[in-house]
């Protein structure tokens, strides 16, 4: 016999299987067409809804071919092509400057490491996460965007506030075959059902698994704090 499951990671098997079966085709919704386009979509989706990167990159994966393109253009013509794009003038400096870093460090190709990803100007974690799962095939942690941070807290999987801590508790009780999984079907969970202000939880799959289902008023009743 196996180890049996901690309280946290049984329930973290039951929400997965219920939210597969929820949304059986749960993947990345940003388009892409390459690491280069899709480290570019991830940096442009910090706080910016993955519809309208979409819309953006259209138009910029057009003009732009490779880093040494992006390397070579001037900012103002790359905040251009992103101008709808929250805090577009941060991210077309970030894009220009980690461009000219992957082709003079990287001979013109997006990294493959957590170390060197993580050292591109408007890189952390949770975008590094993307890029090696998606680009690389290589997964090696659970990327925590603010679906994930939101309702894995209201699961009472953690109690952690901070990005990189709610991951380390996630590692430990979600199992490695669906770290990558995980991700998407939160943030299909959350865009459906569990959203930030108006949850459904009268309609959510995991209603009776979870110790946050809204009560009387508008308070989170696993912490009493109101609702983000």
């Amino acid at each position: 016999m196996g180890t049996p499951l901690s309280p946290r990671a049984a329930q973290a098997e039951e929400v997965i299987d219920r939210l597969e079966e929820e949304y059986p085709d749960s993947t990345i919704s940003l388009s892409f067409s390459n690491r280069l386009e899709l480290l570019i979509a991830v940096v442009l989706s910090a706080q910016c809804t993955d519809e309208r990167v979409n819309e953006a990159t259209a138009d910029l994966f057009e003009a732009f071919d490779d880093a040494a393109d992006y390397a070579a253009a001037d900012e103002d013509e790359i905040n251009g092509y992103i101008d709808s794009i929250t805090y577009h003038n941060s991210k077309a400096g970030y894009i220009k400057e980690s461009a000219g870093i992957i082709v003079e460090e990287h001979d013109g190709e997006v990294p493959d490491t957590m170390s060197e990803l993580t050292e591109l100007p408007g890189v952390g974690r949770k975008t590094a996460n993307v890029v090696l799962q998606h680009g690389h095939d290589v997964v090696e942690g659970i990327v925590v965007d603010t679906h994930v941070q939101r309702i894995s807290r209201r699961l009472g999987l953690t109690e952690k506030e901070r990005p990189e801590a709610i991951e380390e508790d996630l590692l430990d009780v979600v199992p490695e075959r669906s770290w990558q999984e995980f991700t998407h079907l939160l943030i299909d969970h959350g865009r459906a059902t569990c959203t930030a202000r108006n949850p459904d939880c009268a309609d959510c799959v995991l209603a009776d698994l979870c110790p946050s289902e809204k009560g009387d008023g508008d308070v989170d009743l696993a912490s009493g704090e109101p609702w983000e």
